[in-house]
């Protein structure tokens, strides 16, 4: 199917808004896939704040180039492209998750406009959910104060223990 102009520019237009929109992008490579299998990442991808597209490399190349994003290499072959709209490690575990099998590949991706390795997005796949990852963070953020309390509260306490102590202690017998 040829692309006429006007829709190559809309294509490159698309492209450059998912860019300056998404958090995250993983791009993977793929081989003898049935449009099921898309679908099915699609799905899950979409489930979790993010879209998946099979992208036009030289489009895709141009819309980095004008989003002033780094041409690593990325697109040579078949490229899908995993944008994360919210959460980025989500996302990278739904790609992390779809290169175990033969049919695809990372190649790579972009954080925040910043290149990743195959590698780094397969270790950012290994990170916590972010709303894990916000429960472990105010988790430590609450510990030092509620050991701070205690602290605090630990010097009254044994005061109180010791003046309980002495009322309950028997009065000595009187001399005399």
């Amino acid at each position: 199917m040829a692309f006429t102009k006007q829709h190559k520019q809309e294509l490159v237009t698309t492209y450059e808004k998912w860019l300056k929109e998404c958090k995250a992008a993983y791009v993977l490579s793929y081989q003898k896939m049935a449009m099921k299998d898309i679908d099915a990442l699609r799905s899950d991808a979409r489930d979790l704040g993010g879209e998946l597209h099979v992208v036009k490399n030289t489009l895709m190349n141009l819309a980095l180039k004008n989003c002033g994003f780094e041409d690593v290499g990325l697109f040579d072959k078949s490229s899908l492209v995993a944008f994360a709209f919210s959460d980025a490690a989500s996302v990278a575990k739904v790609v992390d998750k779809a290169s175990a099998s033969e049919q695809y590949e990372i190649k790579g991706g972009y954080l925040d406009g910043a290149p990743l390795s195959a590698a780094s997005v397969t270790m950012l796949a290994k990170l916590p959910a972010l709303p894990q990852m916000r429960a472990q963070f105010l988790a430590l953020l609450q510990t030092p104060a509620t050991q701070l309390v205690r602290t605090l509260m630990e010097p009254a306490r044994q005061v109180a223990a010791v003046v309980k102590a002495y009322s309950e202690k028997s009065p000595a017998p009187a001399a005399g």
